[in-house]
């Protein structure tokens, strides 16, 4: 694909306004932080709270990144390079789990048993929600990988296990330390999950302090040290990534690889198998049926449930996902343009800012708009609009790859000859590129509705007063150990969430799957 050099400026311009937006939360909340004065911050930052919440958050990251890289591994290499009886269906299952959300794991393992909360249960809950992240990419990569480098190995007397670990491991680096940083990122900026688990990090202790003081200084430089860490997590990534290419570069054609016959370990790899979807996906569907079918004084059955309020806000949570998914797509569509149009350190600079989103945690995002609505924009405090507009900021990167990958996927050479007829701009836009990059950008406004619908931190923080989404209202009940209450607003925002998750794949496909995660690298 020829690239251009010069990218114009009212295009440019387009694209810089999405990137601002990102930056805008990180810069008031950084210079809220440096408003609070040297000895003062020093007093907030180093008691014996912060250390505290410091080492949870660390121990929690390091211990469920490392148990979830070697699951998303382990679950990717026999679902790709062995005769697994039933790969389809394991493959499938084992990618579920991402749409169901991780505070609706643990109001699901919560409800079983209080004895999981803590560090315990908060390991148990993200490892079971974001092992995905590492299983897709390393997936992705063993089926994009040459199986000559695995037979070369073998027949310089590598055994398996050496042959895995000296060629094939290796070759897995980009997408498994990818894999990882996005669990990492995720458990930094995990919420709804903590606070149901009665577990304190970054997140949960930033709450408390909006709760407790609304604009004070505590919360703004807790704010400052999570993004930090995040930022921190970016650099380590792509430090430890390196210069290094793993392309084939040989000539011929790449074939399938040979699919290792398991013998004797079969039944105990099934069983594995089997107990990863109990554990990750039975479980919180069983808990939630349970909860629905449990009568009594403190209950409420499906029957009982207001139809009024159960409708209230499941067409909330529908039309805030709706707007947050336009306002995301339309911010992204001339980011995505620009990156697979043009080249240069401006281009580039503006397509990685929009990927910070993916680090910036969405309480961050949240308290910075109310802090901006409430000084200068006060028309749209407690607005509908401010909502949408941070749903919008929180899920650009996942608009910014999707629209990418529509973009990168359209022939370049149609555009040209629209504009070798005399089409300006603007109707080769509409009337060529538009239609073309059509199915890529339902993808991108797809996996951003899913992530609004089930979002729950900027919501708590910024919805209107007396708004109710399915998400605020599985909090509420939740938070007073309410679980027959919130088991319809769970049920029914798992069906949305993974109604349009299997539309996604089955409309798309696993190309464009492929194609959306390698835009990232």
């Amino acid at each position: 694909m020829e690239v251009a050099a010069r990218p114009p400026r009212r295009l440019l311009a387009a694209a810089g306004v999405g990137a601002a937006l990102v930056l805008l939360p990180i810069g008031l909340t950084l210079l809220r932080a440096a408003e609070v004065g040297g000895p003062r911050a020093a007093h907030l930052l180093f008691r014996p709270l912060v250390g505290e919440l410091l080492i949870n958050t660390a121990s929690l990251a390091a211990v469920s990144v490392v148990l979830a890289g070697i699951l998303g591994t382990a679950i990717a290499w026999f679902v790709e390079r062995t005769q697994l009886p039933g790969r389809r269906f394991w493959a499938v299952l084992a990618a579920v789990p991402l749409a169901i959300p991780s505070f609706t794991t643990s109001y699901a393992w919560i409800s079983i048993s209080p004895d999981l909360e803590g560090f315990a249960g908060a390991v148990l809950v993200v490892t079971c929600s974001y092992y995905p992240l590492v299983y897709l990419p390393v997936a992705a990569a063993l089926r994009g990988m040459d199986p000559a480098l695995e037979e070369t190995a073998r027949a310089l007397n590598c055994g398996p296990v050496g042959s895995f670990l000296r060629v094939v491991l290796p070759q897995l680096r980009p997408a498994l330390l990818g894999g990882m940083l996005l669990v990492t990122l995720n458990v930094l900026t995990e919420f709804g999950a903590f606070a149901l688990l009665r577990f304190r990090t970054f997140t949960t202790e930033i709450y408390v302090q909006f709760r407790a003081s609304f604009d004070g200084p505590a919360g703004s430089l807790l704010a400052g040290v999570l993004i930090l860490l995040c930022l921190l997590c970016l650099l380590a990534e792509l430090r430890m990534r390196g210069r290094a290419r793993y392309g084939r570069i040989g000539s011929g054609t790449r074939r399938a690889a040979t699919l290792h016959d398991l013998g004797r370990a079969r039944i105990p790899v099934l069983a594995g198998f089997a107990l990863l979807g109990v554990v990750t996906v039975g479980v919180p569907l069983g808990t939630v049926l349970y909860w629905l079918t449990q009568p009594g004084a403190a209950s409420i059955t499906p029957a009982e449930v207001s139809p009024a309020l159960l409708t209230q806000a499941t067409l909330a949570s529908v039309l805030y996902g709706l707007g947050g998914a336009a306002v995301a797509t339309l911010l992204a569509l001339p980011i995505g343009f620009l990156a697979t149009r043009y080249r240069g350190p401006t281009v580039t600079l503006i397509e990685r800012t929009s990927y910070l989103t993916q680090g910036l945690p969405g309480i961050v995002i949240a308290l910075a708009l109310v802090f901006l609505a409430v000084h200068y924009l006060h028309l749209l405090y407690q607005s509908a609009l401010l909502m949408i507009f941070a749903y919008g900021i929180q899920f650009l990167c996942l608009a910014v790859v999707g629209v990418r990958a529509a973009f990168a996927q359209a022939q370049t050479g149609l555009e040209d000859t629209a504009r070798a007829l005399g089409l300006g701009p603007a109707a080769v836009a509409w009337r060529v590129m538009l239609p073309l990059a059509g199915p890529g950008l339902g993808a991108a406004a797809a996996m951003v509705f899913v992530s609004v619908v089930t979002e729950l931190t900027a919501t708590l923080l910024l919805a209107p007063i007396g708004t109710k989404t399915l998400a605020t209202q599985i909090w509420a009940d939740t938070s007073t150990l309410a679980f027959a209450a919130a088991a319809p607003y769970t049920a029914l925002m798992m069906i949305i969430s993974l109604l349009a998750t299997w539309l996604l794949a089955r409309r798309f496909g696993q190309s464009r799957v492929r194609l959306a995660t390698s835009s990232l690298a």
